[in-house]
């Protein structure tokens, strides 16, 4: 067998893992071979090698679901993640100075993720965590994000995600669409006041590369019933600035 073919091969077991989310918590080997485009015989190959491999596991009633491996292969994640090595005791400095919650947030591919939170001494109720995608176009982190990106890579991301921007009340022309990340881009920052969860709002910078795209975001999030008596001005430099401090050690 060539190279290209055990390659691509590899790809498509591995491909098997993108199967289970929020939604598909476990699967049997018959609907993952379905879901692949696969026989039958080929499925359950491809189940049993991830089973030794310690990705997938066996529950009950011959369902798989993800296995314990990931969980270390996420320990070392955690260890090797140079923005959380630099960043965990300037987030730990920011919740001591605001008492809010702070979280970093990361781009993956076209996926927001959270990636770690510093709880403050009455943490906020967050539906989402270290893991789970966020919306790519709701809330404070993503917004900062995508305002770094170049304007190719910014026309690349309109296009892909056109009807799920609009959707998400952004403009569906693409010249204010860039407009709109232009400006976050020029206010370094972005308060999301209840778009992600009605209950929460989050004041969000980027982590600034120095070839002018980013790290990522970290957020204080807080009760939108806090805005009205807190200096988001001031939050808004805060956040700012450790963003700056995280860039500076990173770059």
């Amino acid at each position: 067998m060539s190279e290209e073919k055990t390659a691509s091969g590899l790809s498509r077991m591995l491909g098997v893992l993108d199967l289970f989310d929020d939604s598909m918590l476990t699967r049997t080997a018959e609907s993952i071979a379905e879901e692949m485009g696969v026989s039958i015989p080929t499925g359950y190959r491809y189940v049993r090698l991830l089973v030794e491999a310690g990705l997938l596991q066996r529950v009950e009633n011959s369902h798989y679901t993800l296995g314990p491996r990931i969980i270390l292969l996420d320990h070392y994640i955690r260890k090797a993640d140079p923005v959380l090595r630099e960043g965990i005791p300037i987030m730990r400095e920011l919740v001591e100075t605001t008492g809010f919650d702070c979280v970093s947030s990361s781009l993956f591919g076209d996926q927001l993720l959270d990636t770690h939170r510093e709880y403050s001494g009455v943490p906020a109720a967050l539906a989402y965590g270290r893991g789970r995608p966020r919306p790519l176009f709701r809330g404070g982190a993503p917004k900062v994000i995508v305002a770094g990106f170049p304007p190719a890579q910014l026309h690349k991301l309109f296009d892909a995600h056109r009807a799920e921007a609009v959707q998400n009340g952004l403009p569906g022309e693409w010249s204010d669409f860039r407009r709109y990340y232009a400006a976050i881009r020029k206010a370094g920052h972005y308060l999301s006041n209840g778009e992600l969860e009605p209950h929460l709002a989050a004041l969000a910078a980027p982590i600034a590369k120095a070839d002018g795209g980013t790290w990522g975001a970290i957020s204080l999030v807080l009760e939108t019933s806090r805005l009205a008596i807190v200096d988001t001005d001031k939050l808004a430099r805060l956040v700012m600035d450790a963003a700056q401090r995280l860039s500076a050690r990173l770059n």
